[in-house]
């Protein structure tokens, strides 16, 4: 089972991309709020889920294990399948997604393509007890603990950098370090592959 790959963006289209791990490309379907933060040479970070068929075996990754969270809960949804999910994933941010779930707002879920007024109304009565035990934990104080190797709350951006500096071969505090920069001059909302760009030079510097 591959969960999580780290490195090089060497294509992408509208739901897919390449990432060179190693000189090894795996083609990974995505959603397009994760494609939009890259581009071409971006070292980037996917959290990723295996789905077999009889028919097909294909790798779908997430720009964090929040989203990861997210579609499988999704697909755990009966009429919900990897598309569907995707094109949820694509229209709102997991945190748009739990407070539609938790508030039982069913007209934000069928923003999605191919989600009609009844799915998004069956999604959100099944998903609304468990949109709470989602938690997202912003900071790079979470992100020192996850060096440190205690677990984190699904979705932490922080997190996610700083692991990404880990993979390629910075120590811990190095990490944190600038990965605390990078957030600093960005701010979060600038998303991970611009954050891992930003922290990799501060890193290097």
């Amino acid at each position: 089972m591959i969960a999580k790959l780290t490195g090089i963006l060497d294509d992408f289209g509208p739901d897919w991309a390449v990432v060179d791990v190693g000189g090894v490309g795996y083609l990974v379907f995505c959603s397009a709020r994760t494609l939009s933060n890259w581009v071409r040479g971006d070292a980037v970070v996917l959290h990723t889920e295996m789905q077999v068929s009889e028919t097909d075996m294909r790798l779908i990754g997430f720009a964090s294990s929040g989203e990861r969270a997210w579609f499988r809960l999704l697909t755990a949804v009966q009429g919900v399948g990897s598309k569907v999910a995707l094109a949820i994933l694509s229209a709102l941010t997991v945190e748009e997604l739990q407070r539609a779930c938790a508030g039982g707002d069913a007209a934000q879920v069928a923003r999605a393509n191919g989600v009609g007024p009844k799915l998004a109304a069956r999604i959100v009565n099944e998903l609304k007890d468990k949109a709470g035990a989602l938690g997202f934990a912003p900071g790079v104080a979470g992100a020192v603990a996850a060096a440190g190797g205690v677990a984190l709350p699904a979705g932490n951006v922080a997190a996610d950098v700083v692991s990404a500096l880990q993979n390629l071969g910075f120590k811990p505090q190095v990490a944190v370090s600038a990965a605390d920069a990078a957030i600093a001059d960005l701010g979060e909302e600038a998303g991970v592959s611009a954050l891992i760009r930003l922290a990799l030079k501060k890193a290097s510097g």
